[in-house]
């Protein structure tokens, strides 16, 4: 039987490379980077965060994600002190007030969770000067506060502008150095600014959501939509 040649090894030895190199490509993903404009007190941008989460966990065979989130102020003058929940959207909403609810238990309990209309709203700085500290520390990190603080919000009865609430959910998600952060009132206030004017000053409500900076969607969109939007923004 014939030896192979010094050629035909080179040729072996690249078509291996090639067949490597071939394999690699295919396996990597596009990553799609998600700008959310959001108010944490804000039940559609929970609900809209719930079926984002869920079209990314459908697309993760095929993208990687990063998700970073902004501020928003449905209510920018809202008090510190917080008010009763129930008592502002009678009036804010007025007659509609109940049907408002009780349109937001069914979408809550249509993503598995109970809506909580009971405690406080009220100023929503805080829990954004904490946000836009953790995004420091990572986008995942930002994104499991974000879920803890809606949680906690909307389905616990628990105050936004709570500082001994947000110290929870930081504590819950591995956030070091909060309670030291939120004792200035002063820390990340000049950051927040700055990200709702690049991100936020020029829409009029939330969720936002710019996937890639090509595709722009409003509302608590189903999965269906934000898969469609994965795959026109790559």
């Amino acid at each position: 039987m014939p030896h192979a040649n010094a050629a035909d090894e080179c040729d072996v030895q690249m078509i291996g490379n090639w067949s490597i190199l071939l394999k690699r490509a295919m396996a990597a993903k596009n990553l799609i980077r998600i700008d959310i404009s959001s108010d944490t007190v804000c039940p559609w941008c929970c609900v809209g965060k719930k079926n984002l989460d869920k079209a990314i966990s459908m697309a993760r065979d095929r993208f990687d994600f990063e998700v970073h989130w902004h501020p928003f102020f449905l209510n920018p003058t809202a008090p510190a002190e917080g008010v009763d929940k129930r008592e502002y959207y009678r009036n804010k909403f007025g007659a509609r007030a109940e049907s408002i609810a009780a349109r937001m238990h069914e979408v809550f309990r249509s993503i598995g969770l109970e809506y909580n209309m009971s405690g406080l709203t009220g100023n929503t700085m805080d829990s954004h000067r904490l946000i836009n500290y953790a995004g420091k520390l990572g986008p995942e990190k930002q994104h499991l506060l974000v879920e803890e603080l809606f949680l906690g919000y909307f389905t616990q009865a628990k105050y936004i502008g709570d500082k001994a609430f947000l110290l929870e959910a930081a504590d819950k998600v591995g956030i070091a150095g909060a309670a030291e952060f939120l004792d200035d009132p002063n820390n990340g206030v000049q950051e927040v600014k700055e990200d709702l004017a690049r991100y936020s000053s020029k829409i009029s409500g939330v969720p936002h959501f710019v996937i890639n900076g090509k595709q722009e969607l409003s509302g608590g969109q189903p999965p269906e939509v934000f898969l469609r939007a994965f795959e026109q923004s790559v």
